[in-house]
Order: structure tokens, then sequence, then C-alpha cells
């Protein structure tokens, strides 16, 4: 494993923990064992411990005293209170953007579809997140809204570190692409409440097929 040399360490020592749990190297529950996590990234426990402190203020981890930190358990009512709002939220840039994109805006985000076909016929979850990411963050900024674009960078952060588990459950792969191919022919036909109903129902219908892996959480 690289060893992290950077100016704000704890910051980077955070971000390498969200990473760990956006793609399941920490799952739910599982406690932070720091020793070996210092030693793995070159590190002293002093910068591990400000970037737990941080997570844990961002709700993502909890630091018990005298027994460590652990990743946490979000309840279904945690997760469709973070979709609920991520949907409205995104939901109103889709609005947006097909109002007002530009041509080479909506040739970038057609390439991007494009990739998630791509990456949906060769049955690559991994590479098919990575594409919708760049998809989402592309249809918020040809929304045009710095102060909506902010709101939904924070939520996106927790949303993410969970969203990925969801590829992998039986039919979603297909839905998705589907949701997706609607959501793209609405913003090609500039239908602003085509777009917003598609975005929403995306991203509602993850929250359906979570609750289903979080239920005992």
């Amino acid at each position: 494993m690289a060893k992290i040399q950077i100016k704000s360490l704890h910051e980077e020592v955070a971000r390498h923990i969200r990473e760990m749990i956006r793609t399941g190297v920490l799952n739910k529950g599982d406690r932070i064992m720091e020793k070996e996590l210092s030693a793995n990234l070159g590190i002293s426990r002093t910068p591990l411990r400000e970037a737990l402190r941080g997570l844990a203020s961002e709700g993502l981890v909890n630091v018990i005293p005298h027994r460590g930190a652990y990743v946490t358990k979000p309840s279904v009512h945690d997760i469709r209170e973070m979709f609920e709002v991520m949907s409205l939220l995104e939901g109103y840039c889709a609005r947006k953007a097909a109002e007002g994109m530009s041509a080479d805006e909506l040739d970038t985000l057609q390439n991007l579809h494009n990739d998630l076909e791509r990456h949906y016929e060769n049955r690559d979850a991994q590479c098919y997140l990575e594409v919708n990411h760049e998809f989402h963050c592309t249809v918020q900024r040809a929304a045009g809204n710095k102060i909506l674009s902010d709101m939904i960078d924070g939520l996106r952060e927790k949303v993410l570190l969970y969203r990925h588990r969801q590829l992998y459950l039986p039919n979603r792969f297909d839905a998705s692409i589907r949701e997706h191919r609607q959501l793209i022919e609405a913003l090609r036909n500039r239908d602003p409440q085509r777009a917003e109903a598609a975005m929403t129902e995306h991203l509602m219908n993850q929250y359906e097929v979570l609750a289903t892996l979080y239920q005992d959480a």
C-alpha cells in the first residue's frame, strides 16, 4: 500500500477511510484497526485519530471510548432520509439541466451514457459505478446552481458509501441502465418534467433496494 505524504494529513487519511467504506473494504459495524491502518499508511496514530474524529462528526464512524472506532451502522430510516433529500436535489438538477444545458454538455452526457451502456454489456459493475458518478456530477454542473451543487456534494459523500452495494443485487443492474436510458432520453428531448421524474425515480429505486440490505442494520 502506498505511503501517504500530504500537508493536510488527517484530511487525506479521512478520504482514504471513506474510500475503504465506499468500496466495501470496511463494512457497517467493522472495527477500524488503528495500529494496522497507521502502519499500512506509514503514519502515526495522531493524524489517524484526528481523521476518525472528523469522520465521527460526519456520522460515518462511531468512536467508543476505550473500545475503538467502528463504521457506523446506518438504519433504513437514515438511508431513506438521505435518499429522499438527494432525490429532490438531483431531480431539480435534472430539471434545470434539461431546460438550459448546452449542446457540448449534452454531448458529454451522451458519451458518458454510452460508456455506461458498454460497462453494462460487460457486466462491469465497478467501472459502471465510476462512470455513473461522473454522469450524475455532469447533470449537477449543467444545472448551473452553485449553492445547489454544494448541497449535493455534501450529501453525495454519504450516499456514495452505501450506493455501491445495490448493483450487485439481482436485477438491479438491469433496472439501473433502464432508468438511465429514460433519463438521457428526457434530457436529449429537453423535457424538464420527465427529466426530473426520471432522476427522482432512479434515486428512490436505489433506496428501495438498499432498504433490503440494511433492514437489519
